[in-house]
């Protein structure tokens, strides 16, 4: 994986990103480099997400605002692909796109679980352990709040395959 995924898998759940290492693997088995465009979202930035299309120009790209989303605590990252003779890492979330369905197949091989199967804002680039809540809950905020990202981390028991 190149050094922008790294550093990204670097903030996330060790497991998530051993998954992660792992689909790459299989993906460049199949001929498709995968980059880690999102990993963890500090519940400002996740805001400024939401904010836009709403209260600032651009698309709605999330539903979820900051403290919602799994990706404030460090289980979930979203994916590009990136294809020779295609442009590197251009974001192309068309889901009949063949390079999609093969990264979304082999990502349930690897304990992955994807935004993309969500019926009311399917999110192609979005994956999680499978074990985990689609959403955080209440109760993993408090965790959060009160213990901080180690204690979710600890909460969500996510085990190596």
């Amino acid at each position: 994986m190149d050094n922008v995924s790294e550093a990204r898998l670097q903030e996330v759940h060790p497991e998530l990103a051993r998954r992660i290492h792992q689909l790459a693997d299989k993906c460049a088995a199949n001929g498709i480099t995968i980059r880690v465009s999102q990993g963890l979202r500090t519940w400002a930035q996740q805001d400024l997400l939401y904010a836009q299309g709403r209260t600032e120009p651009g698309k709605i790209v999330t539903n979820a605002p900051g403290g919602y989303s799994a990706h404030n605590f460090g289980y979930a990252v979203d994916i590009v692909p990136g294809e020779d003779g295609f442009p590197v890492f251009t974001p192309d979330w068309n889901a009949m796109d063949s390079r999609w369905q093969q990264v979304l197949m082999l990502a349930k091989t690897c304990g992955l679980a994807e935004g993309a199967a969500w019926r009311t804002f399917p999110d192609r680039p979005h994956l999680y352990p499978e074990e985990c809540p689609t959403n955080p809950d209440d109760t993993l905020r408090w965790i959060f709040r009160e213990g901080g990202m180690q204690a979710v981390w600890d909460e969500l028991k996510i085990q190596g395959q």
